[in-house]
């Protein structure tokens, strides 16, 4: 085994065995950081406790001392952790005296909390870092297809070539990650999401639209910001769903884009309610079950294929993805968790070219497909350790799926951040009709009777009241709506109260007042003296369309 072992001069690995005495260990310490046998103390803890002494006769294992632990040397005479041995250091500086490279594991490991997987960029910085800078450094993606153009035999299934045939896929544990942090702005964006379930008991469906900004606390790392959660069209069960065809899509995207957001990725709630009366869910996602299933390992690999990482080392101009996996579900204490993944470079491959299937019966695995007539399919292996403990190599028929999920952390800040406003009665949120919640211009009439705010901005900055605006039926504004969208991303009032004077929002107030809901201010949103010629002409559609 490798046991690490911190000191205020750096971190240094030290070969043992399980068997191995404590005061045996020590003299290979004491040897290798050059240190006469009572010169120093090794602990088990950071604080100082839990030493591990040269009189103590128990094993390694009996100290419960494992592969890849890490140890702390302090020299006889040394105060204390505190000043000698940094926990974290910000990328440039140094951390408990190993070299600062934002991919150096030592380094990352260190990290409150550790750090798994270092950040793409970091992963980057390793290819390039060497004497060439990473002048012959080519990211390649995986192709699990027979390469076209091959001239030399039949096409198959009558023949193959090793020119042509894809290689053999062994399944690693990707060691970084394209995204490392998932915040979401606010509790707000997520609670409103939740609401569906909690008043109906079914699984529901968003995409998450937001930003990708630095995240700090990780070397080079990049963290997915939510600002907003789009329901499209869906139907869902207590145990399914499903996703309809959404016509609004597009527009969606385009609005998304002019308020400086993007679509980042897609969540999901995966929730049974265990006890009504204390508000507690099921924790049925853990180490004993699964924490994605295949069917959503192949679902979150189809979205990372429609949503490519841009990238310049890669000869096909991208590589891997940025857009994320969330999962609402039950936690240890029995309350509702976020939890956020991705899956690899590899299981994108694998979904990309129809290689992968789940296995209906078992959800923690998933089934490479075989070679047949009509797609030749690579062999695909996974590594495991057999019940002696030696590392095997296994064909991945069936293959368990946490090959393929790397896992981010989710997190809400201290400080909450608002890209749209917050209200205690806010506009319905798109396509729950079934809730009895509709998006109309009642309900539009309502909002504005009940948020009466005399900052406009204020008012009218809801992600969920801009795409109706641009998307309903009776008078869409998608050709007029620029400079408010431009106001709402800008944070501009005055931008926001041109806008405002316009023709276009005083047709749609004319339209709420057909509603029957009467608007504190009409007057002052420029419907002095009766509605203009054109509300009046939508007050008539509108009346007809009731009809």
């Amino acid at each position: 085994v490798i046991i690490r072992v911190q000191s205020p001069d750096g971190v240094k690995r030290i070969t043992a065995t399980k068997r191995e005495t404590a005061a045996a260990f020590l003299k290979k310490v004491a040897k290798e950081f050059g240190f006469q046998n009572n010169g120093f103390s090794v602990y088990i803890n950071r604080n100082k406790t839990g030493e591990i002494t040269a009189s103590s006769t128990k094993s390694l294992s009996l100290l419960k001392i494992q592969h890849g632990d890490l140890l702390f040397l302090f020299p006889s005479g040394l105060a204390g952790p505190s000043s000698e041995m940094e926990t974290s250091a910000p990328p440039g500086l140094k951390a408990c005296g190993a070299p600062s490279v934002p991919f150096d594991e030592d380094y990352l490991n260190h990290l409150e909390p550790p750090v798994k997987h270092m950040s793409f960029h970091a992963y980057i910085r390793k290819l390039t870092g060497g004497a060439d800078k990473g002048k012959f450094v080519a990211l390649e993606n995986i192709s699990c297809k027979i390469k076209s153009g091959c001239e030399g035999h039949l096409p198959w299934p009558n023949g193959i070539c090793t020119k042509c045939q894809p290689s053999a896929i062994t399944l690693n544990r990707q060691k970084y990650r394209h995204v490392d942090n998932i915040m979401f702005e606010n509790h707000t964006v997520a609670d409103r999401f939740l609401d569906f379930w909690r008043k109906t008991g079914n699984q529901h469906f968003g995409y998450l639209y937001g930003r990708y900004t630095e995240h700090k606390d990780i070397p080079l790392g990049i963290r997915a910001e939510v600002a907003a959660i789009y329901e499209p069209p869906q139907i869902g069960t207590q145990n399914s769903l499903e996703l309809l065809e959404d016509p609004k899509a597009e527009v969606v995207d385009e609005i998304a884009a002019k308020l400086g957001l993007r679509k980042v990725g897609w969540i999901f709630t995966d929730l049974v309610s265990e006890d009504t009366r204390k508000g507690t869910v099921r924790y049925s996602r853990n180490k004993d079950t699964y924490f994605l299933s295949s069917e959503e390992c192949i679902t979150a690999g189809d979205f990372q294929n429609k949503h490519p990482n841009i990238c310049r080392l890669s000869p096909d101009g991208h590589f891997g993805s940025k857009f994320v996996t969330a999962v609402a579900t039950g936690g240890p204490d029995n309350q509702v968790h976020f939890e956020g993944y991705q899956v690899s470079n590899q299981c994108m491959a694998l979904v990309r070219d129809e290689c992968l299937l789940p296995c209906k019966d078992a959800p923690e695995l998933g089934y490479a497909k075989e070679s047949s007539s009509e797609q030749y399919v690579p062999d695909v292996f996974y590594k495991d350790i057999d019940k002696f403990g030696n590392e095997i190599t296994q064909l991945a028929r069936p293959l368990p799926v946490e090959y393929l999920i790397i896992d981010i952390t989710t997190t809400f800040p201290k400080d909450p951040v608002y890209t749209f406003s917050i209200s205690q009665n806010p506009f319905p949120i798109e396509n729950r009709d079934v809730l009895g919640e509709t998006q109309d211009f009642h309900s539009l009439a309502t909002y504005l009777s009940q948020n009466t705010s005399s900052v406009f901005l204020d008012t009218i900055s809801d992600f969920h009241l801009l795409l109706f605006l641009v998307t309903n039926e009776v008078m869409p504004l998608q050709d007029s709506i620029s400079l408010l969208l431009e106001a709402v991303r800008t944070r501009n009032e005055e931008l926001a109260q041109t806008w405002k004077k316009s023709e276009q929002w005083a047709t749609i107030e004319q339209l709420c007042s057909t509603v029957g809901v009467q608007l504190p201010g009409l007057h002052e949103y420029g419907a002095v003296g009766g509605p203009t010629h054109a509300a009046a002409e939508w007050c008539m559609h509108l009346r007809l369309l009731e009809l």
